[in-house]
């Protein structure tokens, strides 16, 4: 329906799938608060380059002295058949993707793209530069290499009007049992709230108190 005409607002983080939802709309208003994050991807909670790379050196030190297999068994023990090569694709998905939308959405029409898509995944998905999945990417860094961004400073009443709804969607996350809030512009909002369950509580009176009967 809105085709390329979709700008990301990010009043605080945009962090992993949130920084390639980013890269897919044509530019990322941002404040001077506002951070975006690494998009390598994570297998079980690990790091897939990550696990890529400790294979490799693992088998790097195994060659050169085989007596290391004896330090290296127990750890690759651990992955499970196939989880080497689905981290593979995981992490070929994810820069695909994200070249692909910056090419298509962010730099339609410039003749450049494919070079500027490519050199903002890279940036974005090292995962020896970046050092680990959490880094907070600032606004000025985005901009230094390539993204798009747009200062929410240049428009104090927009600026005004996000940072409101920010701070009452953070109200809420804060006060009810809400974890995420999707809303359009009519109103209607997909809400999901996390589930909570009670355990009684056994509480034992003090000792040389009669018990109950």
């Amino acid at each position: 329906m809105f085709e390329n005409d979709i700008r990301a607002i990010v009043p605080q983080l945009a962090m992993s799938a949130g920084t390639m939802i980013a890269c897919s709309c044509k530019a990322i208003l941002m404040g001077k608060q506002s951070n975006l994050g690494p998009i390598d991807p994570h297998m079980r909670g690990i790091p897939a380059q990550g696990v890529i790379e400790e294979f490799e050196r693992a088998i790097k030190e195994i060659k050169k002295d085989p007596a290391t297999i004896a330090v290296w068994q127990p750890i690759i023990s651990q992955y499970r058949p196939t989880f080497l090569s689905q981290c593979e694709q995981a992490i070929q998905w994810s820069n695909a993707f994200v070249e692909a939308q910056l090419a298509a959405v962010m730099f339609h029409g410039d003749r450049d793209a494919p070079r500027k898509a490519v050199a903002i995944r890279r940036f974005l998905s090292d995962y020896s530069k970046n050092k680990t999945h959490d880094r907070h990417i600032h606004a000025e860094e985005c901009k230094e290499h390539g993204l798009r961004i747009i200062d929410l400073e240049e428009d104090p009443e927009l600026q005004d009007l996000v940072l409101t709804i920010h701070h009452c969607y953070m109200h809420v996350f804060m006060n009810t049992p809400a974890y995420k809030v999707i809303e359009n512009h009519l109103g209607r909002a997909l809400v999901k709230n996390a589930t909570t369950t009670n355990t009684p509580v056994m509480i034992s009176p003090p000792s040389g108190e009669a018990q109950p009967s």
